[in-house]
Formats: structure tokens, sequence, C-alpha cells
């Protein structure tokens, strides 16, 4: 009887889990679009430095605290993690630029894609197999959302590649992410912090270079509470 409630408790965690990410997946794109649009936030590159500092400083808290374990920093981390960092702050920056550039309801048209990249890698670099009824769900998927996309009459070609190129950023660090969870000692959250910590300062110096950084912290909207909130809630959530 105990071992039942414990597979039954385990199933309930797992599903509250998957529940809460799809909260989260969703709306934090309502979140990012407040931040870029309604308050004409003028860097998406700024709040995805955000969003990687948010993930450095809290899973360092959780480590410190012994309530997560993964490898310390040694010479070995890049060449085990890479290319995850690049594909890491692709998808982080195409992502956000995709949400500032499109309507909502055609970024997630368009995010659509990203299944059918990620069956094609896994397919390819993890040697993966799919059943034919699942393929052909991927497909009607794509099909539907290309029907969805012609309709489009307000066509941004630079939102439609920054979410493209979004979607092949993720299902490629998806894949990856997967191949180099087997490697001994990084574990899931080595593979978040390490993705964070590695290409932070070269994102903040890109971000400089190109007076990026310069337009975000001069933002007037810093003295708004609400747009301070958002901002906070899109780097925890990111």
């Amino acid at each position: 009887m105990m071992l039942k409630d414990e597979v039954n408790r385990a199933r309930l965690m797992k599903f509250a889990s998957a529940v809460f990410y799809a909260f989260c997946s969703f709306f934090i794109i309502v979140v990012n679009k407040s931040i870029l649009t309604e308050h004409k936030f003028p860097s998406f590159m700024f709040l995805g430095i955000g969003q990687m500092t948010a993930t450095i400083i809290i899973l360092y808290v959780a480590k410190m605290n012994k309530a997560i374990h993964f490898q310390d920093f040694d010479k070995s981390i890049p060449g085990k993690i890479f290319p995850l960092p690049l594909l890491y702050v692709g998808n982080h920056v195409t992502g956000l630029g995709g949400t500032q550039k499109l309507s909502l309801p055609m970024f997630t048209v368009l995010r659509k894609f990203t299944i059918l990249l990620t069956m094609l890698m896994e397919s390819r670099i993890l040697r993966k197999s799919f059943a034919p009824p699942l393929v052909c769900s991927v497909l009607a998927i794509v099909v539907g959302a290309l029907v969805a996309a012609s309709s489009d009459l307000s066509f941004n070609a630079e939102g439609y590649t920054f979410v493209l190129l979004n979607d092949v950023f993720t299902a490629a660090s998806g894949v990856y992410t997967k191949k180099k969870l087997g490697m001994e000692g990084l574990g899931k959250y080595g593979v978040l912090f390490y993705n964070a910590f590695i290409i932070i300062i070269p994102t903040v110096l890109a971000s400089a270079y190109t007076g990026d950084l310069e337009k975000a912290l001069t933002f007037e909207g810093w003295m708004s509470v609400t747009f301070v909130f958002y901002f906070l809630l899109s780097c925890v959530m990111g």
C-alpha cells in the first residue's frame, strides 16, 4: 500500500511539474511581450542577460545550500559542454527578438516548427526512431502552422527570421542537452549553470560594443515599479 502511494505521489509530482512548465512557457511569452512592446524596453539582449544572471544566482545559491548538486568548475567543463553555450545564447536572443517583432499568435504558430526540427535532429544526432503515427501528428501540426502563417497580413521579415532561427536553436539546444546529460558530474543543473556562466561575459561585451547596453541602462522605465516587477519575473521564469 505504501509503495502504491509513493508511485501515485511521484506521478502527481511529474504531472504538476509538466503543468507548471507549460504555464511558465506560455506566461513568459506574455510577460516578455509586455516588457518589449507595451513598456517599450529597447533591448531584448539585455533582458536575455538578466535571465542568464538569474540562472547563475539561483543555481549557485541552491548549490551552496546543498539543495542541488553539480560539478565544480574546472578546465574540462568548456570542452564537456560545448557547443551548448552558443546554442543557449542564440536561443535567448532570437526568442526575445521574435517576441518583440511579432504578434503573440503568430509567434506561437511559428514556434510549432521546433517540434519537427527536434524530431529530425534527434533522428540524426541521437539515432532515435519515431513511430509513423507520431510522425503524422507532427506533420499535421506543421501543416496547420503553415496554413495559419499564410493568413498573416502584417508580414515581418525580421520577426520571421528571428523566430525561425529560434526554432533551430531551441531544437539543437534540446537535443545536445540530452546528449550532454549523460556526462559524469554535469547533470541537468550543471548544464544550465555552465551554459549561462560561460556565455554571459561575451554577451555583455557584445551588448556594450553595439550600444545596446547603454540604451538598456538609460531606459526611463526603471523608475516604474510595474516594469521592474515584470523584468524580474521574466528573469526568474527564464
